[in-house]
């Protein structure tokens, strides 16, 4: 980030200040952005169920939609650090929006399968391009507090849009909720000229510190597959919670809030005691809470996995991507947003197609207790180093 950047996110008084006027207008973007694509992220497979294609149909829909935005983080370091964020997330921004509102026309696998696959794109530059600005642009000393803060901005959307999504298309149909989630995706467009065309993340003059290399380093990679199992475990609830308990919208409500504000707490507390301290219990908790789920469709299960669930795993996001931005330069910010958002994606997609297989021949409580063995199983990758 320039000199200049750096001052105008300063206060008068010389104290950095936590949010100035770019950093807001990522938060803007985001909110818009993410609001639409979480709105329609347990609906989609909804509609494949519905329309036919079953267990796997539904777990196929969050796949391929996870499959494309893990291919597109693997480019997008080198497309900012050639385009630009502004440029680039204009076009991440039209592909997540746009296609949303073919679905009407079938709910046919064809086109849920394309559909997903395009709007992946637009997902992956919506969470990497904002979230590389958004470490630049908040102060090193309050990285951890301004990622926290970054973590309500991406996890009020999941909070408020995935239930009232569902709840939307119970009450009102498919259609409506499927233009309504390309509209917020596409407003997020209103930000952007506000935004810097670029900012250390992505400018030329700096050595880069590009994909590969952060893919073979340990100190990158640990931390992201240990999250990357919590993030498997969230796939799995947003594709199939609504096929095992009428309470699905409650309980995703119940652990998106849970989750957002135990990222915004970690934040504060990493600031203070370190990061590295926080990721193994974080994913520990989130496996005993999506262990609880072997007893579904009872309440009783339900909403205490919920609050257990979502603590880890809102703690689990905080504390690795801290923990992966303090081991790179400014230049390596993209590479490590994206490297996260890999894990992050890539366990989403994983878990929604593999739960969807596992489910359909041992059942659901099988498939949750295999869940929670895979995340004790990376445990020691959460160590602190």
């Amino acid at each position: 980030m320039s000199e200049a950047l750096r001052h105008s996110e300063s206060s008068p008084s010389g104290r950095p200040r936590l949010v100035g006027r770019h950093l807001a207008l990522v938060f803007a973007a985001t909110l818009a952005s993410l609001t639409g694509f979480f709105l329609l992220m347990s609906v989609v497979p909804m509609y494949a169920r519905d329309g036919g294609a079953g267990e796997v149909g539904a777990g196929l829909a969050t796949g391929t939609l996870m499959l494309t935005t893990v291919l597109a983080e693997l480019g997008l370091p080198r497309l900012i650090r050639r385009f630009g964020h502004r440029t680039v997330l204009a076009a991440g921004f039209l592909l997540l929006g746009l296609p949303s509102l073919a679905l009407p026309a079938s709910d046919g696998m064809p086109m849920i399968i394309a559909v997903s696959l395009v709007r992946g794109l637009g997902f992956a530059v919506a969470v990497v391009a904002t979230g590389a600005m958004a470490a630049a642009l908040v102060p090193p000393e309050r990285r951890g507090e301004g990622l926290g803060l970054y973590g309500i901005m991406t996890g009020a959307p999941s909070v408020l849009a995935l239930p009232l999504g569902v709840w939307l298309a119970e009450q009102v149909g498919y259609a409506p909720v499927f233009v309504a989630g390309a509209v917020l995706s596409l407003a997020a467009l209103a930000a952007l000229p506000g935004l810097p065309g670029r900012t250390g993340t992505g400018g030329t003059d700096e050595p880069a510190f590009g994909i590969g290399a952060g893919l073979r380093s340990a100190v990158l990679v640990f931390p992201a597959v240990a999250f990357a199992a919590t993030s498997m475990a969230s796939g799995v609830l947003i594709t199939f919670l609504p096929a095992v308990t009428g309470l699905a919208a409650g309980a995703l409500l119940v652990q998106a809030g849970t989750a957002t504000f135990a990222r915004w707490w970690a934040g504060r507390a990493g600031d203070r005691h370190g990061a590295g301290r926080l990721l193994l219990p974080a994913v520990a908790v989130a496996g005993v809470g999506i262990g609880l789920l072997v007893f579904v469709p009872a309440p009783a299960a339900v909403f205490p996995a919920m609050v257990l669930f979502g603590a880890g795993f809102g703690i689990a996001q905080n504390a690795s991507l801290a923990m992966m931005y303090e081991k790179v330069p400014l230049s390596g910010y993209g590479t490590v947003s994206a490297i996260w958002n890999i894990g992050f994606d890539g366990g989403m997609g994983v878990g929604g197609a593999a739960f969807g297989v596992a489910a359909d021949q041992a059942g659901y409580p099988v498939s949750f207790a295999l869940t929670a063995v895979l995340i004790f199983l990376v445990l020691p990758l959460a160590r602190r180093r």
